[in-house]
C-alpha cells in the first residue's frame, strides 16, 4: 500500500511515549520529531507537515491529555483525528442526480489509468449502488483507446457507446447522451481524452464538454506514484474545471503517499476512490477514517468484510465451514477455501486490514505464498476423488504418483496432508465445544448459527 513506509515510521515514533505514565517535554519532542520526519519522508507537503505537527503539539499538552490515565493513547488518538481531517474528515461519495441521468466525466493525464478506472467505477456503481451505467468512449485521440474501453466494458458487462475515431469528441458525447436517455440508463461515465501534460487544447475540449453535459461529477485520475505532483495536477484541472473528486490509481505500489495526504488540504478536492491493482474489482471507496486506521497500524476490518461479501461465494464458504465444524471437511473443501482466499488478493494485503497484523504482513512474501498455494492446489488436483475425501490411506506409491503429477515432492504431499489433518482435528474440536455450549454461538458468525447469514 502507498502508506506502508509511513505506517512503519509512525509506529516507531509512538514507541517513545508508549506506556509512559506521564508525558514530558523531552519524550513529546522526540515523538513529534519522528512524526515530522516520517511525514516529510513520505513526501507530504512541508507546510502541511508543519501545521499538522504544531496542532498535535498544542493538543497533546492540553489538560485532557495530561490528566489521562494513559497519556500515550490520548496522543495517538489526537494523531488519528488529525490524520482523518487531513484525509478529508468523511467519505465523499458520488453526488447522484435527484432525477434523470447522473453524468460523470473522468479526466486526467495520459498514463494515469483513466480508461481502466472508468470500467472499475462502472462495475462498482453497478454492483454496490445498483446503477445502470453506460460508458461513452470519448477518447478519440489515443490509438486503441476505444477498443480498450470496449474490452473493459465487456468484462464488467456494461455497454460502451462509440462512434469510432472518425467523429469528434463533442459529437460522440452529444450522441452518447441522447442514446443513454433513449435507452433509460441512469448513469453515464465519459472516458475523456488525456495528454502527456496539461495543455490548452485538452482543457478547452473538456470545458466545452462540461458545458454540454453539465456533469454531477468531474473525477480526476491521479497516479499515486507521482508524489507531490498530484497536487500540481489537481490544481491545474481544478482551477479550470472545478473537479469534484480524485480517483487515485496504483495505490498498491510502493509510493510514499505524501501527495494523497497533502492534496485535500492544498486543493480542497477530496479523494473519492482508490485503485489497488489492475483487475476491474480493484477499486474501493476512499474512507478517511479507515485509511487513518490503516496508516496507524490499526487495521481496516470493515473494508475486509465488504471485500469478502463482494468477492467471495459466501454460500459455498458457509457450507465448507459447516462441514469443517462437523468434522466432514475434505480436500475438496480445501480447494474451495483456496479459491476464495485468492479472490481476496495478496495475503499481506488481507493481514494489513486485521488489527495488530501489520508487522506479520511485512514478513509475508506474496510471491512465495502464491506459489505455495498453487503447489497445494496442484497436489489436490492430482489425487483421486477417494484420496481427496480421505488421504490417510495413501501409501508411498500413491504419494509418489501425486508428487509427479503435480510437479512437487513427496515431502510437499506429506506436508499438505499433515496440515489438512491438523486443521480438520482443530475445527472438529471447536465444533464439539460449540455444541457443548463452551463457545457462544454468535462468536463464530455464520459458522456458529446455521440460521445466520454473513
Amino acid at each position: 500500500m502507498a502508506f506502508d513506509s509511513l505506517s512503519n515510521r509512525l509506529s516507531l515514533a509512538f514507541r517513545s511515549i508508549a506506556g509512559k505514565g506521564k508525558l514530558t517535554e523531552k519524550n513529546m519532542e522526540r515523538m513529534l520529531k519522528e512524526v515530522r520526519g516520517a511525514l516529510l519522508e513520505a513526501d507530504v507537503n512541508y507546510q502541511v507537515v508543519k501545521d499538522f505537527v504544531e496542532t498535535i503539539r498544542i493538543e497533546s499538552t492540553g489538560e485532557a491529555v495530561l490528566t489521562a490515565l494513559d497519556p500515550s493513547q490520548m496522543v495517538v488518538k489526537i494523531v488519528r483525528d488529525k490524520l482523518i481531517e487531513l484525509l478529508g474528515a468523511e467519505e465523499s461519495g458520488i453526488d447522484f442526480a435527484t432525477k434523470g441521468i447522473t453524468t460523470i466525466m473522468m479526466v486526467g493525464l495520459q498514463g494515469t489509468g483513466k480508461t481502466t478506472s472508468v470500467a472499475k467505477l462502472a462495475k462498482l456503481l453497478k454492483n454496490r449502488k445498483e446503477r445502470r451505467p453506460l460508458l461513452i468512449a470519448a477518447d478519440v485521440v489515443r490509438p486503441a483507446a476505444i477498443e480498450q474501453l470496449q474490452t473493459l466494458g465487456k468484462s464488467v458487462d456494461v455497454e460502451v457507446f462509440t462512434l469510432g475515431n472518425g467523429v469528434t469528441t463533442i459529437e460522440t458525447v452529444k450522441k452518447g447522451m441522447e442514446y443513454a436517455k433513449l435507452h433509460q440508463y441512469d448513469t453515464v461515465i465519459i472516458d475523456t481524452a488525456g495528454r502527456l501534460h496539461v495543455d490548452d487544447e485538452l482543457m478547452n475540449e473538456l470545458l466545452v464538454m462540461k458545458s454540454l453535459v453539465k456533469p454531477q461529477e468531474i473525477l480526476l485520475t491521479v497516479d499515486a506514484m507521482t508524489g507531490q505532483d498530484i497536487v500540481n495536477v489537481a490544481n491545474n484541472f481544478h482551477n479550470l474545471l472545478a473537479v469534484t473528486g480524485l480517483v487515485v490509481t496504483k495505490f498498491d505500489g510502493d509510493s510514499r503517499g505524501g501527495g494523497v495526504l497533502s492534496v485535500r488540504t492544498l486543493t480542497n478536492v477530496p479523494v473519492k476512490f482508490v485503485c489497488q491493482g489492475e483487475k476491474v474489482d480493484d477499486i474501493d471507496t476512499f474512507y478517511p477514517e479507515r485509511m487513518a486506521d490503516r496508516i496507524l497500524g490499526m487495521g481496516d476490518v470493515l473494508t475486509l468484510i465488504e471485500q469478502a461479501q463482494e468477492r467471495m461465494d459466501l454460500e459455498e464458504s458457509e457450507k465448507s465451514a459447516m462441514r469443517m465444524m462437523e468434522g466432514q471437511f475434505t480436500l475438496e473443501d480445501m480447494l474451495v477455501q483456496f479459491k476464495q482466499v485468492k479472490k481476496m488478493g495478496p495475503m499481506s494485503g488481507i493481514l494489513k486490514m486485521i488489527p495488530g497484523m501489520n508487522q506479520l504482513a511485512a514478513q509475508i512474501n506474496d510471491e512465495e505464498a502464491s506459489k505455495r498455494m498453487k503447489d497445494q492446489e496442484a497436489i489436490i488436483h492430482s489425487m483421486t476423488p477417494a484420496e481427496r475425501k480421505d488421504p490417510r490411506g495413501m501409501r508411498s506409491t500413491h504419494k509418489n504418483r501425486v508428487a509427479k503429477g503435480s510437479g512437487t515432492t513427496v515431502n510437499d504431499v506429506n506436508r499438505l496432508i499433515n496440515q489438512f489433518e491438523k486443521a480438520k482435528g482443530q475445527m472438529k474440536a471447536m465444533g464439539s465445544m460449540m455444541k457443548g455450549g463452551s463457545i457462544p454461538p454468535g462468536l463464530m458468525g455464520p459458522m456458529g448459527n446455521k440460521k445466520q447469514k454473513f
